[in-house]
């Protein structure tokens, strides 16, 4: 094999579902990629500046109370039901499927995040490092229906000053964060694939991602079910599943359907 070809591959380490972290405390059904409150890993600390991806089930009623954050990037992203946000810069939002809240917390908020309306609410909380400490905090929702992300991958979230990022607290295209990171999602259906190719690193030769198929078909603490994705050549992840991949600028990551009902899949693209 050329050395060009071997400085293509992209190297994956799968994370699987049923690895994960995860609490089941009535109110709260949740899972953890990355050490957080009680679930704790050394091997799983975080990758690059992605330091929590924890998919959370909420029930009615329940939620998360006020309390504070300080130099993190926080996005929660919607799968179904209604999440209401409140926070000590003045803003309460109801967040629904489709939606992309991101608060750089910056210096310092309080917020909550509780369960609204009368359904369990489904949403995955993501942490990220910020570039540069003592920020002003900002809030920052997006929007986008399931036809925009059916078998393409569309940029949510992406770094500050990139290509179709603006600083509106509302609007079309990404939200901003203050993290060399980008989250790509896309709803894939059976039979049609995607590929991304990696961005370039801003130092070394070497561009991390990270990619997590959602549990759309309902909780499972078990093994992966439901959809069925091949990425690359040899890797193959069900709902709930993840994989660490690795490799260099314009290296590919393809992700097909293969299973028998649509996928949901967030890659990210980060340092």
């Amino acid at each position: 094999m050329s050395a060009a070809n071997l400085q293509s591959e992209v190297q994956f380490v799968p994370r699987r579902s049923e690895d994960r972290g995860h609490a089941d405390h009535g109110w709260l059904k949740t899972f953890h990629t990355f050490s957080f409150a009680m679930y704790q890993d050394p091997r799983f600390q975080k990758w690059g500046t992605l330091r929590v991806i924890n998919e959370d089930r909420v029930a009615p009623g329940e939620g998360f109370g006020t309390h504070p954050h300080r130099e993190f990037e926080i996005f929660s992203y919607i799968v179904n039901g209604e999440l209401e946000h409140r926070d000590s810069m003045g803003n309460r939002e109801v967040l629904k499927r489709g939606d992309i809240q991101l608060t750089s917390a910056g210096t310092g908020i309080r917020h909550s995040e509780m369960q609204h309306g009368s359904n369990p609410v489904h949403f995955l909380q993501i942490w990220s490092l910020p570039q540069r400490s003592g920020l002003p905090p900002k809030y920052y929702n997006r929007h986008f229906t399931d036809e925009e992300k059916r078998d393409v991958l569309v940029p949510v979230v992406a770094p500050v000053g990139s290509k179709g990022v603006t600083d509106a607290r509302e609007g079309s295209g990404p939200a901003p964060v203050q993290s060399p990171v980008w989250l790509f999602s896309t709803i894939l259906s059976p039979g049609k694939s995607v590929t991304h190719h990696l961005l370039r690193p801003s130092r070394g030769t070497q561009r991390k991602a990270y990619l997590h198929v959602i549990q759309t078909s309902g909780y499972n603490k078990g093994k992966a079910s439901g959809g069925l994705l091949k990425v690359n050549k040899d890797l193959f992840l069900s709902e709930g599943d993840g994989s660490f991949a690795q490799g260099a600028e314009g290296a590919e990551i393809t992700i097909e359907n293969i299973g028998d009902q649509d996928a949901e899949v967030l890659l990210f693209d980060l340092e």
